[in-house]
């Protein structure tokens, strides 16, 4: 269930470090949510994602654009290794697949949903 908004969280990096303390949901194998806002029908919309040890999302095309900042461990895309308290920004028409062979939990928002190809 999403948050009410306003909704302020003091240190994220407290939070992600105790993630037994948040509701998850499965996205995809590997890969859980918990959703901030918005959802993955349409409009912009904001997730925490956790990704096991492993776990990959498939190749997506953007349609808006994508921030990702790595709250803990690391992930991977086709333009590098991105650790943590790294910010990614991915642009309308961007393409990319991500893994992550530690495992991650990252801040995803996006301005419109992704497009899996």
């Amino acid at each position: 269930m999403p948050v009410q908004l306003p909704f302020i969280i003091a240190n994220v990096a407290t939070m992600a470090a105790h993630p037994e303390s948040v509701p998850w949901r499965r996205l995809r194998e590997g890969v859980e949510i918990h959703r901030l806002y918005g959802s993955s029908d349409a409009g912009a919309s904001a997730a925490l994602l956790r990704y096991a040890p492993g776990a990959s999302v498939p190749q997506h095309v953007h349609r808006g654009h994508e921030h990702i900042f790595v709250l803990t461990g690391s992930q991977s895309d086709e333009r590098g290794h991105h650790r943590a308290g790294t910010l990614v920004m991915n642009a309308p028409g961007s393409r990319h697949s991500v893994s992550s062979a530690e495992g991650c939990i990252v801040l995803a928002i996006w301005e419109q949903p992704v497009v899996f190809i």
